[in-house]
């Protein structure tokens, strides 16, 4: 209780609440912007970070992470383009709502649910991110070693799609973490020559291209996909009003409370994201609507304005988000890719996440974890007024225009770290590989982790292997390094559970071709 009071000691300082504020509002607007999302938010304002006490800068991170967030279901429910992608499945039942006359009842669902799964999500990373730092700090190189391959197994054995591209993202991303002077030898490696390269590729740009410059090509395509088809934007459709009635809320609570949970459950697995988090909310919600309401005299078919399809992905998204920083704060893995690039927001105030950061700066550790408290309850009123007079504003900005203003954001937050022009080459071609990489299908959270990881994981094998004279057996002696031997073993689950589920599926259809002939 006494690090929770001083949390809210360091919070509650007029300066810091209002950097809080100020993200709350800024990650509605980035939010209610087609193509924006919070890493580009994030991508952007960490660069003008660098002038505020470290306090400050991220409590305005905190408020623009969670609020991004829940602002991207406002342009899916209005215009049926999801402002960020874990607004996609809110864009389904949100927007059928809207046509319908709903549009203001489908808007507070989403901004309420969006309330109740951060609200849930920062009680989580209060109770759970403590526990595992304290548990962290028995940590040494070997356990530290088995932790980031367990964070980057986690990924490739939690990909639905092509394990293969998952592996090669990771594989990228470790190759990336190589550049610059070894950790090990002391000797630069992969330079080329350039004196940019030899502290490694700058971390901050690199993170901008991928995410922000990468958006700017995206929305480059859809201008020209939209000009070629010559589609014309729809009529906004009114408000209305944001009244939910008390049946529906009691309605809700069953959806809210199982999607929040979902949302908590894998906003804590390193590298899941939220994109998984919401489907698995949708698709339960989906199969409680169909058994519970569906065929029912005045209820909508799924998928075709169902309240339940708004209220599980925008609980669940917003959950992600302070889970998400519980294996960040505590053992210094990203939880998504956003998270990751709140390492870099850190790392510019001299902050290492992971169980020192609880004992070295303990004040701003609890007051990260009470700003997740504080920014869900202070995002509902700015909800209201950014919907009400903000949102339109933003829908009515010309597309060429948002492109450019985008892009110049982007490459000046590239510029400013460090004031060095390379930056903003190391940004660019970012954007460009993340394209070629979203255009091939190869998924770009392994990378992110790998990149966040590599130097990491390279250290603590070196001093492992230093300390156990060459003995690769120190990594699996369940005596004396028990806990190094239960992760490595979680790790090879996760590797080996794809390879189970692809035998499984190949045998059923083997078995189901027999039959039929």
């Amino acid at each position: 209780m006494d690090q929770i009071v001083l949390g809210f000691t360091e919070l509650l300082q007029p300066s810091v609440l209002m950097m809080l504020a100020i993200g709350v509002f800024a990650g509605l607007i980035v939010g209610s912007i087609p193509g924006m999302n919070e890493n580009i938010a994030f991508a952007v304002f960490i660069p003008f970070s660098f002038s505020l006490p470290a306090e400050q800068a991220l409590a305005l991170m905190v408020g623009i992470y969670c609020a991004a967030a829940a602002g991207g279901a406002i342009p899916a429910i209005m215009i049926r383009v999801p402002g960020t992608a874990s607004a996609l499945l809110t864009t389904v039942n949100g927007n059928a709502m809207a046509r319908k006359g709903q549009a203001g009842q489908a808007l507070s669902i989403a901004m309420t649910s969006s309330v109740l799964g951060g609200l849930l999500s920062a009680l989580v990373l209060l109770v759970f991110a403590p526990v595992l730092a304290t548990i962290a700090l028995r940590f040494g190189y070997v356990e530290n070693a088995a932790l980031t391959i367990l964070g980057l197994s986690s990924v490739v054995g939690l990909l639905s799609g092509n394990v293969l591209k998952g592996i090669l993202s990771a594989a990228l991303g470790l190759l990336i973490s190589t550049i610059g002077f070894s950790q090990v030898t002391g000797y630069p490696r992969y330079t080329f020559g350039s004196v940019n390269l030899i502290e490694g590729i700058p971390f901050v740009p690199i993170l901008v291209g991928l995410f922000g410059v990468a958006a700017v090509f995206d929305l480059l395509q859809d201008q020209i996909k939209g000009r070629r088809d010559n589609n014309e934007s729809e009529k906004l459709p009114e408000i209305g009003s944001m009244h939910l009635g008390r049946s529906l809320i009691c309605r809700l609570v069953p959806t809210w409370l199982t999607s929040a949970t979902i949302g908590n459950l894998i906003g804590m697995l390193p590298g899941a994201g939220m994109l998984m988090a919401i489907y698995i909310a949708y698709d339960q919600a989906g199969r409680r609507f169909r058994k519970k309401f569906e065929g029912r005299a005045g209820e909508p078919k799924w998928d075709d304005g169902a309240p339940e399809g708004i209220a599980a992905p925008e609980a669940a998204n917003n959950a992600v988000t302070a889970s998400s920083m519980v294996p960040l704060l505590s053992l210094g893995i990203p939880g998504n890719s956003t998270s990751a690039l709140f390492i870099g927001a850190m790392a510019l105030h001299g902050l290492v996440p992971g169980p020192l950061l609880f004992t070295q700066h303990a004040d701003i550790a609890w007051m990260i974890m009470v700003a997740f408290l504080a920014c869900n309850i202070l995002m509902g009123p700015v909800a209201y007024i950014v919907i009400r007079t903000v949102s339109r504003l933003v829908f009515s900005i010309p597309k060429n225009v948002m492109v450019g203003l985008i892009l110049l954001l982007c490459l000046l937050g590239a510029y400013s770290d460090g004031n060095n022009l390379f930056n903003v080459w190391v940004a660019l071609g970012a954007g460009v590989v993340a394209y070629l990489m979203k255009v091939s299908n190869i998924p770009l959270g392994p990378a992110i982790l790998g990149l966040v990881l590599g130097s990491q994981m390279e250290a603590s094998i070196a001093n492992s292997l230093s300390i156990s004279r060459g003995s690769w057996f120190v990594f699996i002696d369940p005596v004396n390094h028990p806990i190094s031997v239960a992760m490595l073993l979680l790790a090879a689950v996760m590797w080996i559970a794809p390879i189970l589920r692809g035998l499984r599926h190949l045998r059923a259809s083997y078995f189901s071709a027999g039959t039929s002939n």
